[in-house]
């Protein structure tokens, strides 16, 4: 049998099963890392080597459905795939796992063949996940006709879902922002200048403030990246990372106040990730250096901020930030150019923000 790949977390309190698990997938050619409970599996899933996780429903400390929430609230780099092993695979007991983050159950005593057939299945959605890889690196292509952007797409992204995630919490965004949405943020912000592709290199790569008919060129990047996108999707309708790839690309300049571009949207009528991605953006535009200023302080960024609230930007979104701040300096100092220094914290306790 030909080895695999993809490496197998199983989970199981029970040894007898642990084993006959782990015998029966090593013997289709997978890698498998077997640990006895949840808590365990939390720490083997962060080293990002296990991509699929077998998991017992019922174990002592850390249960399969709780381990399940776990993993989807968790900040892993990939995807993770879930199948819980049930002795019940009753309706309630399947929308209970489902909602908890399950990808597929197996009945228990289960068959061998089945197994590996349910595991082939999660490897192949799995496999999608390159799409991701394929979003990052055409956005990456657009980016690289601008030379001052460095390392903007990935803190733009990780900013992005930092916002999100806390904002999943809030009674507010509960029953707006799910994983996947969190997950689609992520995925997609990337794509928010995928329109510079449209612009000439004269305005694109001019080193210096524009001109007020240079910035009229500019601003068009963001209804040619909608456009881009609206292509895509007349080919592909229900890709809903693509319709969350447009919205953002088309609103991240719209403003909370309806003084932005391309189409002057204000407050709820800019969806939610355009707004979220919109201050992720300028965050990281303040905090690097351009041909025309050095870069600001994380003290000096969040004090612009804090004074575009109901401006700007959405008020939920700056307080999301101001939350949240101590994380955005640690995604800073982890993708800053080689030339920028370490950023400190701010000192002073977060600030009231402005309402609209």
């Amino acid at each position: 049998m030909a080895k695999r790949t993809l490496q197998i977390l199983v989970v199981d309190d029970d040894e007898i099963s642990r084993d006959l698990i782990e015998f029966t997938l090593t013997e289709a050619g997978y890698r498998v890392r077997a640990v006895a409970d949840g808590r365990e599996a939390l720490e083997v899933l962060r080293e990002g080597e296990c991509r699929l996780v077998i998991s017992d429903w019922d174990m002592p400390h850390v249960s399969g459905v709780e381990l399940c929430r776990s993993v989807r609230g968790a900040d892993f780099e990939g995807y993770v795939y879930m199948i819980l092993l049930t002795g019940n695979a009753g309706p309630a007991e399947i929308v209970e796992g489902m909602t908890a983050g399950a990808d597929d159950f197996i009945a228990k005593p289960f068959n061998p063949n089945e197994l590996v057939v349910r595991v082939r299945a999660g490897e192949r959605i799995l496999g999608l996940e390159t799409r991701d890889m394929a979003i990052f690196a055409l956005a990456k292509l657009a980016e690289s006709r601008d030379p001052e952007t460095g390392h903007h797409l990935e803190r733009v992204q990780l900013y992005s879902r930092i916002l999100a995630q806390h904002m999943a919490g809030l009674p507010k965004y509960r029953h707006v922002i799910d994983p996947e949405y969190v997950r689609l943020i992520y995925q997609t912000s990337p794509l928010h200048d995928i329109g510079k592709v449209a612009i000439p290199d004269c305005v694109l790569r001019k080193p210096g403030r524009f001109s007020d008919a240079e910035f009229a060129i500019m601003k068009t990047h963001a209804m040619a990246g909608a456009e881009t996108l609206d292509a895509a999707l007349d080919r592909f309708p229900e890709a809903r990372f693509l319709q969350v790839a447009r919205e953002i690309a088309a609103t991240h300049h719209e403003r909370w106040d309806g003084s932005g571009y391309p189409n002057g949207l204000k407050e709820d009528e800019i969806p939610l990730c355009g707004r979220i991605v919109a201050l992720a953006d300028v965050y990281d535009a303040l905090t690097s250096r351009r041909c025309y200023k050095e870069p600001f302080v994380h003290a000096v960024a969040r004090s612009i901020i804090i004074g575009d609230a109901g401006k700007h930007f959405d008020p939920d979104v700056v307080e999301a930030f101001l939350q949240v701040e101590d994380e955005f300096v640690a995604v800073y100092n982890r993708f800053r150019e080689p030339d920028e220094a370490e950023m400190k914290p701010a000192s002073k306790p977060p600030a009231p923000v402005a309402t609209a």
